[in-house]
Parts: structure tokens; sequence; C-alpha cells
């Protein structure tokens, strides 16, 4: 286990191939209380083990492809619909398993993960009672409705960040100081970006623009 804690995941894949007793390290819990992955496309890969004794998870994307998955939908071409078609549910699927797997998790780490919703957080924190840490980074689809989430189920959370989520309001933020007084909140630019509005809203903002100004 100790010489195993030292690989990555590919190569702890590569040496459980070797003997059988390799392969029963592998699948000891105990090797798999941290994951970091760094892109949707290795939460595909078989090589980890997901179960109870998760208790550090951490998805970070800090790849350039992170700026179309933040494009509202009725914006993107054919283009960007595609791309973001092939990773759309990707996270968001694996985070359904880890709330159903894996209730002993105290940590939760999301960075550019575009197309993660408030559906997928709310159902987390309600599966993991424990959850200490929630950081939210650049996750352009969580709204009020994750802090109003926070405020009902993140009776064991201490720490949440959301920055850059340009969907939440100043006025979340205030209800989550009001109600959660135990939490260390951060909330770096997410109040004061410009949100996305819905295509109807959208529409009646380009139309005022276009009036006259007089001089």
């Amino acid at each position: 286990l100790h010489l195993f804690s030292f690989l990555d995941k590919n190569s702890r894949k590569n040496l459980a191939k070797t003997c059988h007793k390799l392969l029963e390290v592998f699948q000891d819990p105990l090797l798999w209380c941290l994951l970091n992955f760094h892109s949707p496309a290795e939460l595909k890969k078989d090589n980890f083990l997901l179960g109870p004794a998760l208790k550090y998870l951490s998805i970070c994307w800090y790849s350039e492809r992170v700026k179309v998955c933040n494009i509202e939908d009725w914006m993107k071409n054919n283009f960007q619909k595609d791309f973001c078609n092939r990773h759309e549910n990707t996270v968001s699927d694996f985070l359904l398993e880890v709330s159903n797997r894996c209730p002993n998790l105290l940590s939760l780490t999301l960075s550019g993960c575009g197309h993660v919703t408030d559906d997928c957080i709310f159902l987390l924190l309600k599966n993991c009672p424990n959850l200490r840490t929630l950081k939210l980074e650049n996750c352009v689809r969580i709204t009020d409705r994750t802090l109003e989430a926070v405020t009902l189920y993140g009776g064991s959370l201490r720490t949440l960040h959301v920055d850059f989520c340009r969907n939440i309001t100043q006025t979340g933020l205030e209800r989550v100081r009001e109600k959660c007084p135990l939490v260390m909140l951060r909330a770096e630019r997410s109040a004061n970006m410009i949100p996305d509005n819905k295509p109807g809203k959208k529409l009646i903002l380009e139309k005022a623009s276009r009036k006259p100004v007089q001089l």
C-alpha cells in the first residue's frame, strides 16, 4: 500500500496487472480515499476504485476548452454544441455515482466543470452528510439553488467557495451568511459578474440597447 501510494492512477493499474497479489493491493479501499482528476476524459478510465473509502475528490479542468463550455447554450454554434455534447453529462454522471457510493466524502473541489448543475450538488449534499469542504470555481450552471441546498443540507459544511460562478447572486450569498454563520464563505467575483439571461430576456435587452440616445 505504501508503494502504491506514490503512483498515479495509470501506474497503479499497470502494476496491478503483473500479479494477483498486487491486484489485491490495487483493490484495497485504503488506497482510494483521495482522487484527483484533470479532465472529464479521466473519469471514464478504468484505473481507479470508487467506494465508501473516498473522502477527498477533486475534478479540475484548466484547459482552454473550458471556455466553450461556459458559453450560454443558445449562443453556441454547431461546432461548439458538438464539442459539449461529447462530455456534457460526463461529470454529472460521475458525481451521481459519487453521491450514491461515497457517503463518507469530506471534501469536493470542482473547477472548470461548466456542465455541472445545481441538482448534482443538491444530491451530493443530501447523500454525503459529512461533507465539510465544497469548492466550486468557474462552474457556470451553478446558481442560488446550490446556495439554498447548502442552507438545507450542509450541516457539516465549514468551507464554501463559489468563485467565478457568474449566476450566483449577492442575495443568495447573504442568505448563506445568515443561515450558516459557521461556514467560511468565499465568492470571488461571482456576484459581480454578468449573469446569463434567458433568450427572451436577452432579446428585450438588445432591443432596449438599440434605442437612440440624444446627446
